[in-house]
């Protein structure tokens, strides 16, 4: 073979190893060019992602200097002869194992770009071939293989009718997607429709289906296999086609729906602003603002901040990002209410309606409330007030804030501070932070719409510190009526009046309070309530809204008092009435299901049903009163209100003395205990026993509840009084509770929360109670109906207890 490639070789003068059985049967007999012979050894490039078939003109690109180094290979050849083999794995390095065993040879036509590392070529696809053998020879993968050559079919009825098929469903393809008709001009150019096999080569490559489907039809050379599994292709290709039409379709009526909306709507625009009825956006957004200005009283500072932002603003494009920012925070300054004022009611008959109306009870409260309002009704404001409601969780802190703005006739907004961690939260975030906003306050002023408005601030106690700052330190500003005049919130950096909005604060203690925070504020407790009390409560609000709530009317369900005193003494003895109410509306959820399904139209929970509506009682008598030697009642304030504590003390028989407290206590009431037990050894002669007792004795005191924490040293006369009972083997009155601090020398000193723990005493039915002398004055204010029914003393030294505990009765031997 020489290298110019119009010379004719006679076939019988080829090499054996250019020219295979196949060529000799084609050319037999006939003269052919030397680049018309396909050699029986071919360089093989590797194909992704799908197969080439025979009779088509396809581009190829290639990277990598294997398959270019493939390429210059069959560059040399005179019949520029190339092998095209789809890889097996697509996603795996090329090697001679990761090829299929059928692929195509065709004629390289034009090399269009190439260089070391990549080629494009344009590719004449010619004949299938099978890989007889492989082998590498440097870079280039070369293959022995064996054509498959088209042969010409005698065109009878099966052939033309399936020719006629593909032909039909190519019709069809080409109404859906007009692309398709190109592509088949393109192939009549070159070939013929008569042809059954190049025609299912055609219609096979013109569809989207994967590599490995592609494949097969290649490597079916039995033409009418071939066209079988082309017209499953095809039919395959016309499903996708027709649901891409759809698809296509439904968005260009969507987009066309919205184009023709936008374009009436900018027509609409255009009308309206030649008719002058409608101006552009920015400039009804700068009249909005002077609008609102015209109705405000700012401040100086305030007003010169806005009319500087309105002129920036009207500078500024609306698609500028600076525009959104400028926007947003003239929006606030305008819609604040500057010099808006609501005015004030000072009826003390209103007022004292509205809080009997809303609450029953705390008379205390009512009555301090009222002088607060009798204050501000001879002044003529209340300017610089910051109240705390202080008390357990359910007594009505958050209601009697309410009740406060309403019969003052003024707006109300309440939020929590509880868990607040963050110092933004009060003064809000500096405007160069993306998303700023203003503090809690500012917004808080925005939504009440007056300047004077009622805004409580719940859980103040619960307040927290992080590493973004402190928010009780910020709430210094707001909460000092020296201060608070001038407010300045970092987003606003403007001064804004707080001194005439009326701040209650709510908590349910005041030790976790700062003090400098405390101080600014003035102090109400709301105890809790008595077993009356909250009778009446659940009779006049709590029984009605329970039937409200769970849609029954008036006399369907009915709890007498009875029921009513049963629940709160076993089942509710909480300070609040929070723990009644879930109880009232189990028993409504109970009583509803049985009116539902049982066709009762009324029900009335007598004591007896109780444990059927509310299970076994959670409190009973046995648990408080225990008439034992050694164990002794004493009375506790906790942030959930009053609460009995028993104390109780053992004696273990031991070789040395010794004494330890156990109940989780704190450290001041390990304190209190330790000075319990060293007055009680060196004055147990006083008390009728020799002084040898705890010689031999390990002293064990506990109190019950060992999983909650207690401290404070209001228990000193109790553990002392547990440890007398315990050495005089004598159990203490009937029904006494007592509470207070004592020394090393037998004083005792006061304490706090006496209101609390008297209600704790009632409620529990304790009769006798032994208080310090230094809290006689806290006990004479106490309402009467607390008091009634008690039989207190007051205590100045520990002897005074003694004699009232064990009621002058002799010491009881021990058996």
């Amino acid at each position: 073979m020489t290298e110019e490639n119009e010379k004719i070789i006679p076939p019988d003068e080829a090499k054996a190893e250019d020219i295979d059985e196949n060529n000799e049967k084609k050319s037999q007999g006939n003269l052919v060019l030397a680049t018309q012979v396909l050699p029986t050894e071919l360089p093989i490039i590797p194909i992704r992602p799908r197969p080439a078939f025979p009779s088509l003109l396809i581009p190829i690109s290639i990277t990598g200097p294997e398959k270019v180094a493939a390429l210059k290979r069959a560059m040399k050849h005179p019949s520029k002869t190339l092998g095209l083999v789809l890889a097996l794995d697509q996603e795996a390095e090329d090697s001679l194992e990761n090829l299929h065993s059928v692929g195509v040879a065709g004629n390289i036509l034009k090399v269009i770009e190439e260089d070391e590392e990549s080629a494009n070529f344009l590719f004449n696809c010619l004949e299938r071939f099978s890989i007889e053998q492989t082998r590498q020879s440097g870079d280039v993968y070369f293959a022995t293989v064996k054509y498959h050559y088209a042969t010409e079919l005698s065109v009878n009825r099966e052939l033309k009718a399936y020719s006629m098929a593909i032909i039909a469903a190519l019709k069809e393809l080409v109404q859906i997607n007009p692309l398709y008709s190109e592509e088949i001009k393109t192939f009549l150019t070159r070939s013929s429709m008569d042809d059954p096999g190049r025609l299912a080569d055609f219609a096979a490559n013109l569809t989207t289906s994967e590599g490995e489907e592609l494949q097969k039809i290649l490597e079916a050379f039995d033409v009418r296999k071939r066209i079988d599994r082309v017209l499953v292709l095809l039919k395959k290709e016309l499903e996708v086609s027709r649901l891409q039409g759809k698809i296509s379709k439904q968005i260009e009526e969507k987009i066309s729906k919205q184009q023709h909306e936008f374009f009436l709507k900018e027509q609409f625009k255009a009308i309206k602003k030649e008719l002058g009825l409608e101006k552009e956006g920015k400039t009804s957004e700068l009249e909005k603002f002077q609008a609102r200005l015209k109705k405000l009283k700012l401040n100086e500072e305030a007003q010169r901040a806005v009319e500087e932002e309105l002129t920036k603003l009207s500078f500024l494009e609306p698609s500028s990002p600076e525009y959104n920012v400028s926007h947003n925070y003239l929006e606030w300054l305008t819609i604040l209410p500057w010099g808006k004022f609501s005015k004030d009611s000072y009826n003390l008959s209103r007022a004292r309606k509205v809080l009997d109306k809303d609450h029953y009870g705390l008379e205390d409260v009512k009555e301090r409330i009222l002088e607060f309002i009798a204050v501000g009704k001879m002044k003529g404001d209340i300017v610089g007030s910051i109240l705390c409601l202080v008390g357990p969780p359910g007594v009505g802190k958050t209601s009697v804030g309410k009740s406060i703005a309403h019969a003052l006739n003024r707006s109300f907004y309440r939020f929590s501070l509880g868990g607040m961690r963050d110092e933004a939260e009060i003064k809000g975030h500096r405007r160069t932070y993306i998303g700023a906003m203003p503090g809690r306050f500012i917004q808080a002023m925005k939504i009440a719409g007056t300047s004077n408005a009622v805004i409580m601030l719940d859980e103040i106690d619960k307040i927290g510190a992080s590493f973004q700052g402190d928010p009780a330190s910020a709430l210094l500003e707001v909460l000092d009526p020296e201060q608070n005049s001038s407010f300045r919130d970092h987003y606003l950096d403007v001064p804004f009046d707080l001194s005439n909005v009326l701040f209650i604060a709510t908590a349910n203690q005041l030790d976790t309070i700062p003090a400098p925070l405390l101080d600014r504020m003035e102090v109400i407790h709301l105890a809790g309530y008595i077993l009356e009390e909250k009778v009446e409560i659940a009779r006049r609000y709590l029984v009605p809204k329970g039937l409200q709530a769970h849609g029954l009317q008036k006399g369907q369900v009915s709890i007498p008092k009875d029921s009513l005193r049963t629940i709160i003494d076993k089942y509710a003895r909480e300070a609040g009435v929070r723990g009644l109410e879930n109880r009232i509306k189990k028993i409504m959820r109970k009583a509803t299901m049985k009116i539902a399904t049982e066709e009762i139209d009324k029900i009335s929970v007598r004591k007896s049903d109780l444990e059927e509506f509310l299970g076994k009682p959670v409190f009973t008598e046995d648990e408080v009163f225990a008439n034992t030697p050694g164990v002794v009642t004493g009375l506790a304030w906790t942030s959930m209100g009053g609460a009995t504590l028993q104390i109780e003390a053992t004696a273990i028989p031991s070789q040395s003395k010794g004494f330890k407290q156990t109940g989780q206590l704190g450290k001041v009431m390990v304190e209190s205990s330790e000075i319990a037990y060293s007055f009680v050894t060196s004055h147990l002669k006083d008390f009728g026993e020799g002084q040898e007792y705890f010689d031999k004795k390990f002293i064990h005191l506990h109190v019950p509840a060992g999983a909650t924490p207690k401290d404070g040293p209001s228990a000193g006369i109790t553990m002392t009084t547990a440890l007398i009972s315990l050495v005089r083997n004598q159990p203490v009155i009937e029904k006494l509770g007592m509470t207070g601090e004592i020394t090393l020398t037998g004083k005792v000193l006061p304490i706090g929360g006496l209101k609390e723990k008297t209600i704790a005493a009632r409620r529990v039915g304790l009769k006798t109670l032994i208080f310090p002398e230094g809290n006689r004055k806290d006990f004479d204010e106490l309402p009467d109906y607390l008091k009634e029914g008690l039989e207190v003393h007051f205590a100045k030294e520990y002897k005074d207890v003694y004699k009232i505990a064990f009621g002058g009765k002799r010491k009881t031997k021990a058996s």
